[in-house]
């Protein structure tokens, strides 16, 4: 349907004779419309305010994803360092994130208490850190897999996770270490 619009939208610009009045009267319009009522069913995300906002990423199926690529265990070197290059790319592109831990297949992002990044969003958070991320690790995956094709392409989870003080993050922080081991 929507296609079908634009598609009658520039038949209706391209026509000298036709006037922009006309073509709105086809129904086009939707950004201010009676279908805006539709933004009422999203859900309000924000993360309260003066809070730690981490978003930790796991790489989805990476045990198979790893075999499937061969990767020497129990840690192949040339796949840490991807996954550092790629959080180094996110801390680089969202200039609000304080710290990045990574091991094995996931890392953390931590971003700072006063970050008003996209009004602290949560699906923004996530979203935007776990694009960068992915499309970072296929964008640099020959730059560390010299003579190993990527066969498809990794896919990583993530979740939000809003910590009140300084003592919890420590505490996060510190469980992610302890899993490490």
């Amino acid at each position: 349907m929507w296609i079908s619009c634009n598609v009658k939208v520039r038949d209706c610009l391209a026509s000298t004779s036709v006037t922009l009045k006309r073509c709105l009267k086809l129904g086009v319009t939707m950004a201010k419309s009676k279908f805006e009522y539709v933004r009422d069913f999203e859900t309000d995300d924000t993360c309260l305010p003066h809070c730690w906002v981490v978003v930790r990423l796991d790489g989805r199926n990476f045990h198979r994803f790893s075999e499937k690529h061969s990767f020497a265990k129990p840690n192949d070197i040339r796949a840490l360092h991807l996954m550092t290059k790629c959080a180094q790319t996110v801390m680089e592109e969202l200039e609000d994130i304080v710290i990045a831990y990574g091991q094995s297949d996931e890392y953390s992002f931590v971003f700072k208490r006063k970050s008003n990044w996209f009004k602290r969003r949560a699906s923004k958070f996530m979203t935007h850190v776990a694009s960068q991320f992915a499309s970072s690790y296929v964008f640099y995956w020959r730059d560390y897999f010299e003579d190993q094709p990527l066969l498809y392409p990794p896919g990583f989870d993530g979740r939000v996770v809003v910590y009140p003080n300084n003592q919890t993050l420590k505490d996060y922080l510190s469980w992610r270490q302890a899993d490490c081991k």
